[in-house]
C-alpha cells in the first residue's frame, strides 16, 4: 500500500505541477498587456509594433472558429462589440491569435440621438468600464471605436463622440492603438475624421468591390497616414448586376475565391507600406441577402472553397496557385436568370472541378424563395425556409462543364434561387442561380421538360 501511495504521489506531482504552473503563468499573462503601437519607419512606411516586433495583420472578421485562423495562416480576429469579450480574448490567447476589440458605438439609423448629451454620456461611461475590464488582456491588439456609424447618418456630432471615447482609451490604456471604421471611403468623412478625431492612430475601412479603387483614392481623398481594411470580401450585394425582377446576382465560390485572392495580393499586401493589414469577411456564416453571400464557412460550419483561397494567399501563394490547389471548385451555376413555368421540369448547366487527389465528394442542391428580409449595414436577417433539398450523385475527379442538374419548378409564382453545393476534404464549394416562376399558360403541356439554353456563362467577374 505504501508503494502505491508513493507512486500515486509521484503521478500527482508529475501531472499537477505543470498544470499549476500553467495556471499561474496564464493568470499572470492575462493581467499583463502586450504593448502595441503604430510606428512610422525610417523609410516612411507604417507598421504595428507588438512587443517590439513588426506585426502585419492577416485577420478574419468574426468570432467563430478562432482556432482555424492560425491553421489557415492568419494571426488576428476582429469583433464588432464586447459581447462575450472575456471568452473571445481567452480563446484567441489559447490559439496565439490577437483581437481588435470593437466598441459598438450606437447608430443614428437605429434611433440614437447625438444631440442628446445624457445618452452620449451614458454610452461614454459604459465604454469607460469596458476599457478597464479588458485593457490588460495579452490577446488585445487594438480598439475599434464604432463600426460604420456613418451609414445613413446626418448628425456629424457622432465624430465628436468617437473622439471623446478614443481620447479616454488613450488615457486609460497606453498600450493599444485606437481606430474607427467607416462604410467605404469618402472624402468628406476623411476630412471630418482628421478634423474631429485627432486621437485615432489609424483609419479602418470596410470595402468590397470598391477595394479595387481604394489604393488610388485614399491619399487623393486626404488620408496620408496608416489605415487598415477592416472588412473585405466578395462583390457586395449592392454592387452587382440584377435580374429583371431585381434579384442581385451572387458570385459562385470559385469566382469569390479568385476575387478574394486577387484583392488580397494586389490591393492589400501590395499596399503594406501604409496598409497595416486586413480582416477578411466573414469568418463565420450569416444570412445576408443569401445564406452564402459573405460567409467563409457554411451553415454547417464547413470551410468554403473561398476560405481555402484566403488561407493560401495568406501563406504566400499567388491567386492562380491558391485557386488551382483547392480540392473542389464551382465556377458557375446556370447561364441565365430565367423565367420558368410552374410545375415543369428543367435542367440547368453547371461548371465544377474536382481535384485528382479527391477520392470522395458530395453533391446536392437546395431551393429557397428569394429573401425579402433585406436590411442594411449587416443587420440581422431571417433565412427563407427551404422548399426543396436533394442529394445528387457524387462527382468524379476532373472538370464538369457540360453537365446539368434537373429539378421540378415550384408551383407557386415568385422569385427563387437554386443553390448547388459540392463538398470534399472538408471544404464546400457553392453557387446559385436566381429564377422567377410564372403560372403555366393554357397551351403549355403539364410536366414539359425544358433544357435551359447553354448561353455564355454569366458568372460575376472577380
Amino acid at each position: 500500500m505504501s508503494n502505491q501511495r508513493g507512486q500515486a504521489r509521484k503521478n500527482y506531482l508529475k501531472w499537477s505541477l505543470p498544470v499549476l504552473l500553467f495556471a499561474t503563468l496564464t493568470s499572470y499573462a492575462q493581467n499583463h498587456a502586450v504593448h502595441t503601437t503604430v510606428e512610422k519607419t525610417v523609410d516612411g512606411s507604417y507598421t504595428f509594433m507588438r512587443d517590439g516586433q513588426p506585426y502585419y495583420v492577416r485577420g478574419g472578421g468574426g468570432i467563430d472558429h478562432i482556432g482555424d485562423v492560425a491553421r489557415f495562416g492568419g494571426n488576428s480576429i476582429r469583433t464588432w462589440s464586447t459581447d462575450d469579450a472575456q471568452e473571445i480574448l481567452d480563446e484567441a490567447l489559447k490559439h496565439g491569435v490577437t483581437v481588435m476589440l470593437g466598441l459598438w458605438v450606437q447608430h443614428e439609423r437605429h434611433g440614437f440621438d447625438y444631440d442628446n448629451s445624457d445618452r452620449v454620456k451614458s454610452q461614454f461611461d459604459a465604454f469607460s468600464q469596458v476599457i478597464d475590464a479588458f485593457k490588460d488582456h495579452p490577446a488585445l491588439l487594438a480598439w475599434s471605436v464604432g463600426n460604420e456609424v456613418d451609414l445613413n447618418y446626418s448628425n456629424m456630432n457622432v465624430w465628436y463622440a468617437v473622439e471623446d471615447i478614443a481620447a479616454m482609451i488613450h488615457q486609460k490604456d497606453p498600450h493599444h492603438p485606437v481606430t474607427t471604421i467607416t462604410a467605404g471611403l469618402d472624402s468628406t468623412e476623411v476630412f471630418l475624421i482628421k478634423q474631429r478625431c485627432p486621437s485615432l492612430d489609424f483609419y479602418g475601412i470596410n470595402t468590397y468591390s470598391d477595394l479595387d479603387k481604394l489604393p488610388s483614392q485614399i491619399e487623393r481623398f486626404g488620408w496620408t497616414g496608416p489605415y487598415m481594411i477592416t472588412e473585405w470580401g466578395p462583390n457586395g450585394h449592392w454592387e452587382v448586376a440584377r435580374t429583371a425582377w431585381g434579384a442581385p446576382k451572387e458570385q459562385s465560390s470559385g469566382s469569390k475565391a479568385l476575387s478574394y485572392s486577387r484583392r488580397y495580393q494586389d490591393k492589400i499586401w501590395a499596399e503594406r507600406r501604409t496598409c497595416l493589414g486586413s480582416y477578411a469577411f466573414l469568418w463565420g456564416q450569416k444570412q445576408e441577402t443569401t445564406p452564402t453571400w459573405y460567409g467563409l464557412y457554411t451553415e454547417m460550419d464547413k470551410p468554403t472553397e473561398t476560405l481555402w483561397a484566403v488561407g493560401q494567399v495568406w501563406q504566400g501563394k499567388s491567386p492562380s496557385e491558391a485557386c488551382a490547389s483547392a480540392p473542389i471548385s464551382i465556377k458557375s451555376v446556370g447561364n441565365d436568370t430565367p423565367r420558368l413555368v410552374a410545375g415543369t421540369k428543367v435542367a440547368i448547366p453547371y461548371e465544377a472541378t474536382v481535384a485528382d487527389r479527391v477520392k470522395k465528394s458530395k453533391f446536392w442542391y437546395e431551393i429557397l424563395p428569394e429573401s425579402t428580409d433585406i436590411k442594411s449595414g449587416g443587420d440581422a436577417e431571417n433565412r427563407p425556409p427551404s422548399i426543396a433539398y436533394k442529394a445528387l450523385r457524387s462527382l468524379n475527379a476532373g472538370t464538369h462543364d457540360n453537365e446539368s442538374i434537373s429539378f421540378r419548378v415550384p408551383s407557386k409564382p415568385g422569385a427563387y434561387r437554386i443553390f448547388v453545393y459540392l463538398e470534399a476534404e472538408g471544404f464546400v464549394a457553392f453557387g446559385n442561380m436566381p429564377f422567377f416562376v410564372e403560372l403555366r399558360k393554357a397551351n403549355d403541356r403539364p410536366g414539359r421538360s425544358v433544357e435551359l439554353a447553354k448561353l455564355p456563362l454569366n458568372a460575376v467577374a472577380p
